[in-house]
């Protein structure tokens, strides 16, 4: 696992690029503020989200399950599995922690503070994707690095996790309308950007719904998927009414100042 950090930036920079192409060809919606100024503050944001995390967090998910894995620590090394099943369980329950994560900072008024910071994008792009504030970062990390060494999950199943999970928020946050047969394909197995954009929306019961990065089978699981918004997709309004459409909520100090505000 010693290229870890060359594959996952390799996906990364790759999904992004290709993303941001197609934005640029065949856009789902006009923005309301222009992207310079929205992209300086999310790829900002990302950064200094890096960065905080690498200093507050002592270990990585790759490091701490090859650690698990020679200690012999969590589920999946204490009982006998091939290492198929192994894989494809811990991506499985990994995801389904993260669609509880996810619900779970919009239900507890602390966590929202924190997550509201990714919402109040009054439009969604690729770069939407990237736009969490650095404490939620370093909670969600705390939060895998529990799940990791619960679950005993090999390290190459951290590796593909992290890479599906990345590539899967560029993905439904991309501005792009797929062809619409495509799209009702799709959405029967992953959250498509349309049904992505439903949780973006202003109403909050719209907001709350399709809580899932990846698959859509845990918000139908759990009764919060919503196949369609009350608006269509061309004019559902985006964002947070408390935060309008401007520069300032572009602003990289705004929204590292946005969750300690009323």
């Amino acid at each position: 696992m010693n290229n870890e950090l060359y594959w996952r930036l390799g996906f990364f920079i790759s999904i992004l690029a290709i993303m941001m192409l197609l934005e640029r060809l065949k856009p789902a919606r006009k923005s309301l503020v222009a992207a310079k100024h929205r992209w300086f503050a999310n790829f900002s944001l990302v950064f200094i989200s890096s960065v905080t995390a690498r200093l507050t967090v002592p270990i990585g998910l790759t490091a701490l399950a090859i650690y698990n894995t020679e200690q012999g620590f969590g589920l999946f090394n204490l009982i006998q599995l091939p290492l198929w099943l192994t894989i494809l369980l811990s991506v499985l329950i990994l995801d389904m922690l993260i669609y509880w994560q996810h619900r779970l900072f919009h239900r507890v008024p602390l966590l929202w503070r924190l997550h509201k910071v990714h919402h109040a994008d009054n439009h969604i792009d690729a770069s939407t994707g990237l736009r969490f504030h650095p404490l939620e970062i370093v909670l969600s990390i705390l939060i895998k690095l529990i799940a990791v060494t619960a679950l005993g999950a090999p390290a190459i199943a951290i590796l593909i996790f992290e890479i599906a999970l990345n590539g899967f928020a560029l993905f439904n946050h991309a501005n792009i309308r797929l062809p619409k047969k495509l799209e009702q394909v799709l959405r029967f197995i992953v959250i498509t950007q349309q049904l992505h954009r439903i949780h973006h929306s202003q109403r909050p019961d719209e907001t709350n719904s399709n809580y899932g990065f990846s698959v859509i089978w845990w918000d139908k699981l759990f009764g919060s998927y919503k196949t369609c918004a009350t608006e269509d997709d061309t004019n559902l309004k985006i964002g947070l009414r408390q935060y309008p459409a401007n520069k300032k909520n572009a602003s990289i100090i705004t929204l590292l100042l946005m969750p300690f505000k009323v």
